[in-house]
């Protein structure tokens, strides 16, 4: 189990880049971290590693606790991998070899059924021979997770691990990899700005803003709940409504036209979204967006309604 308490961090003794921050992760659990650039995600990522030393607090993964440089001459807990967003792979060498390098060459055919395990995990068997400095940037991202991934770590953190990859090979990739670590109850933390990361495949949500944890909980009670505008844009595009002088959040499928309401608007644009239109109507002069099966013409009036 990782638990992190009250964790404090700056670097060179500045402005904090992490203030007060506290998580717990079990076996096999997934945690998601999501927020703007520059919130501390990656940072966060490469504390919990033990690649750098907090100025306060404490981790530990189970009874040990994880210490950074000060404290390691090689920086890093065996027992936890970490893929950052510049891969760290040797590009003179094939896919394979780039994945089995940690493994035990006193059993080749066991290294060997590992290798091409994860090769199918990330979709890459016909690349195996290929040396890495031929592949594009996304197919080396899924090489560095495979690599992470040789020696069965008991904690896997993420650095924007989908960032590269292309959205047809993303999702599958997603399933495959996600569906894996709970196979062989490996826990995982991802930093990332996509949403769908953290609400198809994580059990746990934290959201960081100036620095510090602004929410945290299950993925679908955040994003139902909408504790505040900026979660909620996290998952989609958000309105924010004033009815009966009080403040309230809507995405935009929540948002409905009908034949008749209260609320009348006009249409300024139309977004197509492949499964249904993004419609942009003006409403009390505030920007509303709104989900609807058809394409409205521009300039109409037309009626919504607030789903509650």
């Amino acid at each position: 189990m990782l638990q992190v308490n009250d964790i404090t961090f700056s670097y060179s003794k500045k402005s904090p880049i992490l203030k007060d921050i506290s998580l717990s992760l079990t076996q096999g659990e997934h945690l998601s971290i999501m927020g703007e650039s520059g919130c501390g995600k990656s940072t966060l990522l490469r504390i919990i590693y033990g690649l750098l030393d907090v100025d306060k607090g404490t981790i530990f993964w189970n009874d040990q606790e994880v210490l950074g440089p000060a404290y390691h001459l090689v920086p890093g807990m065996d027992f936890f991998k970490y893929v950052p967003q510049d891969f760290d792979l040797m590009p003179y060498i094939t896919v394979a070899e780039n994945i089995s390098k940690f493994l035990s060459r006193f059993y080749p055919e066991e290294s060997e059924r590992r290798t091409n395990e994860l090769l199918g995990v990330i979709e890459m068997k016909a690349y195996a021979n290929e040396k890495v400095k031929n592949l594009s940037g996304g197919q080396q991202q899924r090489v560095a997770i495979a690599k992470a991934l040789a020696k069965e770590p008991e904690l896997l953190l993420l650095d924007e691990p989908f960032s590269q990859i292309d959205n047809f090979k993303k999702n599958a990739l997603r399933r495959n990899l996600f569906s894996y670590l709970k196979e062989k109850n490996i826990a995982c933390i991802v930093a990332t700005h996509d949403g769908n990361d953290a609400l198809s495949f994580s059990d746990q949500l934290i959201v960081i803003q100036n620095n510090q944890i602004l929410a945290s909980g299950t993925p679908s009670d955040l994003y139902k709940e909408k504790p505040n505008r900026y979660v909620a844009s996290l998952f989609d595009d958000v309105n924010k409504v004033i009815i009966d002088k009080t403040e309230k959040l809507y995405y935009p499928h929540e948002i409905s036209i009908v034949e008749q309401s209260e609320h009348k608007t006009k249409v300024s644009k139309n977004y197509f979204k492949g499964s249904y239109w993004l419609v942009e109507v003006l409403h009390d002069n505030e920007t509303l967006f709104v989900a609807n099966n058809t394409q409205l013409e521009k300039g109409s009036e037309v009626y919504i309604r607030f789903n509650e």
